[in-house]
């Protein structure tokens, strides 16, 4: 039986979407499918619209007027308002070979990805249009400021932060909302906590990839931090381990440790018959613990592969997060005996109230 011309391309469309996301990023393409079935899909969707922002801004061939552009286009485009065909193949003719192929796959593939986003409700299309937005300006503004100098201070830092990852966290909770009534009743407190979980994760992502960054001529880490330990970013260099550049990364490693202690909180606000829903946050965090133990016990380490966890590690976390993710007592204790190692803030952090 041949499926008729629309359900064919529907079809066609959402295995394209599972194709690619395994592509573009293998961890999410682990816990995105533990999401129950309304919501996979949609946040499916949404991690690619945000992987073609990160092309535009991580595409070193474009100016910052060229990515400005682009990405005011793109949020046209996830608006309704731009075709997305005539913009996929402006924007791949102008990517350079720094730019992998299952990013450049994706690219000429927007149309396809857009005619999902189409598909959901129109509260989930303003939902993505508002992060795709947010993430979009601020991560133009960010790029038009880059400097191997690093960002100025800890406030400018989560404000980067919020922008290419709470934004994201709000996201999610809102697609929560919508998805189950009983998560919308706690939807304040949740998106009180969702920055934070962003940050943490984050957080770990740019000491991870500090070294990447640098080679590339940017540098994510606040002056302020590294200054207060006698340290100038601006002389960063992977030949030698500045005593005050150990210093700096043990105190982003205690800030990192203080938001994925919110990230915890923000998982067991979660009703715990969600256990698709806390599965997924779960190993997000469960993998970012593992990271930032690593950084920790190798401050002087030289490249990202050095600090990566391996696919042991990630199948233990989701081996042990799935076997207690209903027990809020059991991964309090998972969490502390996991962190026991990592420094603590000198301050408790703060939740965000939304923007």
């Amino acid at each position: 039986m041949t499926l008729p011309s629309s359900k064919a391309s529907r079809s066609s469309d959402f295995a394209y979407q599972e194709h690619i996301l395994e592509g573009v990023s293998r961890t999410f393409a682990l816990t995105i499918p533990q999401l129950p079935d309304p919501l996979r899909d949609v946040v499916g969707n949404a991690y690619l619209l945000c992987r073609i922002t990160d092309t535009i801004e991580d595409e070193p061939a474009l100016t910052a007027l060229q990515k400005q552009a682009f990405s005011e286009r793109f949020v046209e485009v996830v608006a309704g308002r731009e075709e997305a065909g005539p913009f996929a193949r402006e924007l791949g003719a102008s990517l350079s070979s720094s730019t992998t192929e299952s990013e450049r796959d994706l690219v000429a593939n927007s149309d396809r990805v857009i005619r999902i986003t189409r598909r959901f409700s129109p509260a989930q299309q303003s939902v993505l249009e508002r992060c795709v937005r947010i993430m979009s300006r601020g991560m133009a503004e960010f790029q038009r400021n880059q400097t191997p100098d690093g960002l100025h201070d800890l406030p400018h830092l989560d404000r980067y932060c919020y922008h290419v990852a709470g934004v994201v966290g709000e996201m999610l909770t809102e697609l929560f909302c919508d998805y189950s009534p009983e998560i919308k009743e706690r939807r304040e407190d949740l998106l009180a906590l969702s920055v934070s979980f962003g940050q943490g994760l984050q957080m770990t992502n740019i000491l991870k990839d500090v070294w990447d960054d640098h080679r590339r001529g940017a540098c994510w880490l606040p002056r302020d931090v590294f200054l207060k330990a006698g340290f100038e970013l601006g002389s960063l260099t992977a030949e030698h381990g500045h005593p005050g550049m150990v210093e700096g990364v043990l105190e982003l490693v205690a800030i990192a440790r203080g938001h994925l202690a919110n990230a915890l909180s923000f998982i067991l606000l979660i009703p715990r018959r969600e256990t698709a829903i806390r599965r997924h946050c779960l190993w997000a965090l469960g993998m970012a613990v593992l990271t930032l133990r690593r950084i920790h016990a190798t401050p002087r380490f030289r490249e990202g592969q050095e600090v990566k966890i391996s696919r042991r590690s990630v199948w233990a976390v989701a081996v042990v997060t799935s076997a207690l993710v209903r027990s809020n007592l059991a991964l309090k204790g998972l969490f502390n005996v996991f962190t026991r190692s990592l420094p603590r803030p000198a301050v408790e952090m703060r939740v965000c109230p939304h923007t």
